[in-house]
């Protein structure tokens, strides 16, 4: 496969790592992003983990919580441009594709589009009206619910919707303490980004993966063999705490975790609180957004 000038950019761009080195990495995995990041961590050269996903492309992202406190919803529908992004009209359509995943509860995202609305339309016959009406093309693309039977589901939006986030707290402790904590939950959440809730969450897979890049990273940086695998069981241990909600930092106090955090609350409240469920959606999350020049968008607008 031909590396171009562009996927180097690309990769430099996700990884942070040097333009040789990224083109490197790319002649040695025939090409691939993903095996090129994996490649350079290896190395040592990259701290691509904590910027794969950091991929730009507009929308909205948008959270909304039940009545009864019980259920939360978190979408994220994309658009084109900022600008649309920030039209009132598209807003309320993002603000109806969460209340319909939080009525309806599908099963996936196709069952989600195919949800009536009160008109009688589907959502994806009122998505496909909105296009034809703002002249952008524009995609519902993912959802969440999360639920508790006892407590509360509390979320967070931040940066007027670039990134919204839900925690589910199941507990019996009174609404306005679980409200305080869920929103603290939540806000960890969307800034920190933890992928599980605790280290009795992760995946064996994600495990294996991790061990075998932080093993390589190891041998390569000289370490004797003897010595690394004690050395990578430490290592691991402190990503498990960047990765797991219960044993990172606390935000807003950093002396403590938040799991921590969590049993002060619930030793105050004199009731147990357990967190069962967190989502975070940040727009254009993965999603590789096409480069251009605009100058050469308006030309070709205008029909230059």
């Amino acid at each position: 496969m031909k590396i171009t000038a562009s996927l180097v950019k690309e990769l430099r761009e996700k990884s942070g790592a040097g333009m040789m080195d990224c083109k490197k990495a790319l002649q040695e995995t025939g090409g691939e992003i993903d095996k090129a990041i994996d490649y350079l961590r290896e190395k040592g050269l990259s701290k691509a983990s904590k910027k794969v996903d950091r991929v730009a492309a507009e929308g909205l992202t948008f959270a909304l919580i039940s009545d009864d406190g019980k259920k939360g919803a978190v979408v994220e529908v994309n658009s084109e441009t900022d600008f649309v992004a920030k039209n009132k009209e598209f807003r309320d359509f993002v603000a109806t594709v969460a209340k319909t995943a939080l009525d309806s509860e599908p099963e996936n995202i196709e069952m989600l589009k195919e949800s009536k609305l009160e008109d009688g339309k589907t959502l994806q016959e009122a998505l496909t009206a909105k296009i034809a009406k703002i002249g952008e093309n524009m995609s519902i693309r993912r959802f969440a619910v999360k639920k508790v039977k006892e407590g509360k589901v509390v979320s967070y939006i931040h940066g007027d919707g670039k990134i919204s986030a839900i925690a589910a707290l199941e507990s019996d402790a009174d609404s306005e303490t679980l409200e305080v904590l869920g929103k603290d939950i939540a806000m960890q959440v969307a800034a920190m980004n933890p992928k599980y809730i605790s280290t009795d969450d992760v995946d064996t897979e994600f495990i294996s993966h991790e061990k075998e890049i932080l093993i390589s990273q190891a041998l390569n940086e000289g370490k004797p063999k003897n010595i690394v695998e004690k050395m990578v069981q430490g290592r691991l241990k402190k990503e498990l705490k960047e990765v797991c909600l219960l044993e990172q930092a606390f935000i807003k106090d950093s002396d403590i975790s938040v799991k921590k955090y969590i049993e002060n609350t619930a030793a105050k409240s004199g009731k147990s609180i357990k967190v069962t469920g967190i989502q975070r959606f940040e727009v254009g999350e993965g999603i590789e957004k096409k480069s251009e020049n605009f100058a050469d968008e308006v030309a070709k607008q205008m029909g230059k």
